[in-house]
């Protein structure tokens, strides 16, 4: 709750984002400001109804929007500790992009894999 001219710290940014000095990033869609993969984990542990949008993510990680290896086995394991508040649009959404990029590399055994996670059976 400080103004920006009394800021101590520069905002927990992606790692590749890292050596870009004090600068915040905006999201296109949302307007909200990136973060780090480790900051939203830390929100979501002081705060368990922490949007999971923001987690998932995959520019918190890198700076490929494209690249879901990581939110979706990061998905995977919250949901193994009972996190659920991922809205099944999202989870459907996370579950596609995954699946198209294995695909895509050639491994479609995995992307098979990968949608039978998919919530919505139809």
């Amino acid at each position: 709750n400080t103004s920006e001219c009394e800021k101590y710290a520069c905002c927990p940014l992606p790692p590749y984002l890292e050596d870009s000095g004090c600068v915040i990033e905006e999201d296109d869609n949302a307007g909200r400001p990136l973060r780090d993969v480790c900051f939203h984990l830390l929100k979501l542990y002081s705060d368990r109804s922490y949007e999971l949008d923001q987690l998932l993510d995959p520019r918190s990680v890198t700076s490929d929007p494209l690249d879901f290896r990581l939110s979706w086995h990061l998905w995977e394991v919250l949901r193994a500790l009972n996190y659920s508040h991922l809205s099944q649009q999202s989870w459907g959404v996370l579950n596609t992009s995954y699946a198209a990029q294995l695909e895509s590399e050639g491994l479609w055994e995995w992307a098979v894999f990968v949608m039978l996670h998919e919530p919505d059976t139809q």
